[in-house]
């Protein structure tokens, strides 16, 4: 699941090659349409020359055709009925326009609160945009090369950004979850989280050889159910055709059990029933390549099942057990890194107070080559603050300046914070936590839900740690280029969080959004709109005459204006 070099996580290096111009900035008429190209060489080519002889063309245009289409009396008709109009009629129009305004107004502030982004934009953007002009291919076979090659690279980091991750401290559903929807009658997990556990089920606990154990085959199925109560009946169903199951002891810990001893219990039923297929698949691994995906899959569920009674012993305050639990699983299994038991143990060692255990797994795995994590940077960041924190006072700061281990305090802080900008406001409490989802998205609010979940106690143990956070953490944003083009320490924040974090988080939670989005023209064009339609009103009927008075004059005056205008441009001509 996870993904390896610098690319992986978003740090550059100093070595990286630097980015290639995207295709839209070298080539901005390649999405104009060939109609629109000509037109637009056109009148850049032809001169100062061509706009008079258009603008003299309409003129004479409209004066041949005076007579068919009567300007005149239509113009005078037009006078006669404004003189006409009463005040009651302006009240009525400027209210219904502050009226339909200010209904536009909200609809548009709500759409871009829930959506982040212009319901007028969009539907301008998506389906008056090919009404205009379609794409073309560019002009030359260099553009149409460099074109499709910033295109892919960019799909290219856009997949990477938004890759989602497997929760390394999920909760249980049967003993946390659940219980947690009983008391407050919320869903903490959303349908789109619970799929892509689902399918990382179907990968871990199945294999190709499942049709040929009648208790695995039932399993396949049950990974596959929608329903928690047909999943739970099929696992009962499978021990009742193998005692021996380690998958259905797995998911009735998962989903049945109510308390984390329940689920320890039948956790260790799957231990001993997975060691026993796992030794019988080693066995017979090298026979075929079916007998390989079995060993596989065996080793998933026996390194699932290790890593869970591990979690079950911290949760049960047998912290010790659980450190040397899982520090003997990544000796057994060292390749399995995309598991990230790393961090399981970082918060275990956090909870002892292990500080040079956790410096010692931090010299491990922080390191450019390996996918960096919101558990890892504050991590670092908290073991630094730590040596200056209980001392460490803004006023004394300001006059003294900082020493060399606060600078590297803030240093490593602001580090932090550059590849999750979303974990201060948890970890100050700034914003209310919730359980944290079974996936995450790395530099995104998912993870910094499910980091600060688990690590706010460990932040809130350490004297002043919080206090050095408060006082500098909004100073990393000063130091990144705005707008994102470019990052400090790390790639470029990635534009995809926030769709993919709505995805991953419930809809009762609020969503925190890095950088925070301007609001959109529209909201400031139909808001003025709404003000200034509304004063109209307002005017117009506590002052009914001065206004048709006011309505009439400005009426006359861009008639003049407009006749003026056009013999202006005729005499320059």
């Amino acid at each position: 699941m996870a993904e390896s070099g610098p690319a992986a996580d978003g740090e550059a290096s100093p070595s990286d090659p630097p980015q290639p111009t995207p295709a839209f900035l070298l080539f901005p008429f390649q999405s104009l349409s060939r109609f629109s190209r000509q037109w637009v060489r056109l009148g850049l080519g032809a001169g100062p020359w061509a706009r008079t002889f258009g603008l003299l063309m309409m003129v004479g245009l409209l004066y041949f055709l005076r007579g068919p289409l009567r300007l005149r009396d239509n113009l005078a008709t037009v006078t006669i009925f404004l003189s006409t109009l009463t005040p009651k009629f302006y009240v009525a129009l400027t209210g219904t326009s502050s009226l339909i305004s200010g209904l536009i107004f909200i609809f548009e502030w709500w759409y871009f609160r829930k959506y982040g982004m212009s319901f007028i934009e969009q539907v301008s953007v998506s389906h008056l945009r090919p009404l205009i002009g379609g794409t073309e291919s560019a002009n030359s076979a260099q553009a149409t090369f460099t074109a499709a090659n910033g295109e892919s690279e960019t799909n290219r980091q856009s997949l990477s950004e938004c890759k989602v991750w497997r929760n390394p401290l999920n909760l249980f559903r049967g003993a946390e979850y659940s219980r947690y929807t009983w008391v407050t009658g919320k869903e903490p997990l959303t349908y789109y989280d619970m799929n892509l556990s689902a399918q990382d089920h179907q990968t871990f606990f199945t294999c190709e050889t499942d049709s040929i154990r009648p208790s695995d085959a039932v399993m396949q199925k049950a990974w596959r159910e929608r329903n928690p109560q047909a999943r739970i009946k099929a696992a009962y169903q499978a021990l009742e055709l193998n005692n021996d199951c380690a998958t259905a002891y797995v998911l009735l810990a998962e989903e049945e059990a109510t308390t984390i001893i329940d689920a320890e219990k039948y956790f260790k039923q799957a231990l001993r029933a997975g060691e026993t297929v796992y030794r019988k698949s080693q066995h017979c691994s090298t026979q075929s390549p079916q007998h390989e995906a079995q060993l596989r899959r065996d080793t998933n569920v026996l390194v699932y099942v290790k890593r869970r009674l591990a979690m079950c012993a911290r949760k049960l305050g047998r912290v010790k057990e659980a450190v040397k639990m899982m520090r003997d699983l990544m000796k057994e299994f060292p390749l399995l890194t995309v598991l990230n038991i790393h961090e399981n143990l970082l918060e275990a060692l956090l909870e002892l107070q292990a500080y040079a255990d956790v410096q010692a797994v931090l010299a491990k795995y922080d390191d450019i080559s390996l996918p960096k994590s919101a558990a890892i940077c504050y991590t670092a960041a908290l073991l630094k603050a730590r040596a200056v924190s209980d001392r460490f006072s803004p006023e004394t700061a300001s006059r003294r300046g900082l020493s060399t281990a606060e600078i590297n305090a803030v240093e490593a802080i602001h580090r932090a914070v550059e590849f999750n900008p979303h974990v201060p406001k948890y970890l100050l409490e700034m914003k209310s936590l919730i359980l944290p989802p079974e996936h995450i998205l790395k530099r995104g609010d998912s993870e910094a839900v499910a980091y600060a979940f688990f690590h706010l106690q460990h932040w809130k143990r350490i004297e002043g740690a919080l206090n050095l956070l408060h006082c500098t953490w909004e100073g990393t944003f000063r130091m990144i280029p705005y707008p994102l083009e470019k990052g400090h320490l790390f790639y470029p924040y990635p534009s995809c969080t926030e769709t993919a974090d709505r995805e991953l988080l419930p809809t009762f939670h609020d969503v925190s959004v890095y950088p925070q989005k301007e609001l959109p023209f529209f909201i400031h064009f139909t808001a003025g709109l709404c003000s200034f339609t509304a004063m109209l009103a307002l005017l117009t009927h506590q002052f009914p005459e001065l206004m048709v008075i006011f309505a009439k004059a400005q009426v006359f005056f861009w008639k003049m204006a407009a006749i003026l205008l056009l013999f202006k441009g005729c005499a320059s001509k």
